[in-house]
């Protein structure tokens, strides 16, 4: 499963997703532009409700644009992703500020661009860690917010990622999960799916609701909301999801 993000292209794929413009990414005056800057999104669209914290934890954070923008409310973050290539991407975006890009155009073709990270942001504030979502140690301690972006679906198995999530956040914290809910053999063997899975009683569960079973006790669901996201493969091909995000707070 981790081979298939240690990949150059996909690296490229993912900068330009996190950091590039919004004519990066979509030139067409046409198009879902509304589906634009998702990493950042998946925190501007919650932390207003939650505020400044101490620490925050992005798990699974790709090439750290989520991670990056979370410095605006907490004071320390962490960024965790299983991918060395993506782990070195964002360090290195850390260290210069600095964002280049392989835009594929068509087949071999490709534009190269250079990108700023808005200046506004605290790399000093932000740190990255290759490392297991579902297997952290407890060194890493405990958060005040955690944010989860398309991970759940990615992960050999949910149901311990999420178990995790007490022992991470603190009582009283917050959690932010996001997701298409692709659930694929590829990344998460079927019996361990949330939801997705055709069930002879007719009794089939989405997987929010699989959340929320599994949170019970533990988690409150505060709120849902939709929030779609484009990632562009080349000059005319693009992917649109649409996540299902939700914020939770650990019960005190």
């Amino acid at each position: 499963m981790s081979n298939f993000y240690e990949n150059d292209d996909l690296v490229d794929q993912y900068l330009l997703f996190h950091y590039g413009t919004g004519d990066d990414q979509l030139p067409f005056p046409f198009g879902p532009r509304d589906a634009l800057f998702y990493p950042v999104r998946c925190v501007s669209e919650f932390l207003p409700e939650i505020g400044i914290v101490e620490r925050a934890l992005d798990l699974g954070c790709a090439v750290g644009r989520s991670t990056f923008e979370l410095s605006r409310w907490a004071r320390e973050v962490v960024g965790i992703d299983l991918s060395h290539h993506f782990v070195a991407a964002a360090n290195q975006v850390r260290t210069t500020g600095r964002i280049e890009i392989r835009r594929v155009e068509e087949g071999e073709i490709v534009t190269r661009l250079t990108r700023e990270l808005p200046p506004e942001l605290s790399r000093e504030r932000c740190r990255f860690e290759v490392g297991d979502a579902t297997n952290l140690g407890p060194e890493i301690g405990r958060f005040d917010l955690v944010l989860a972006a398309n991970l759940i679906d990615r992960v050999k198995s949910p149901r311990d990622l999420l178990k995790s999530f007490s022992a991470l956040v603190h009582p009283g914290g917050h959690l932010i999960l996001s997701s298409p809910y692709t659930w694929l053999e590829a990344f998460t063997p079927k019996p361990d799916w949330l939801g997705g899975k055709y069930e002879p009683s007719g009794e089939s569960a989405s997987t929010l609701d699989r959340i929320r079973s599994a949170f019970r006790g533990y988690f409150d669901l505060k709120l849902t909301k939709e929030l779609q996201f484009l990632i562009r493969e080349h000059a005319r091909k693009f992917q649109w999801s649409v996540a299902q995000a939700s914020l939770w707070q650990r019960q005190k």
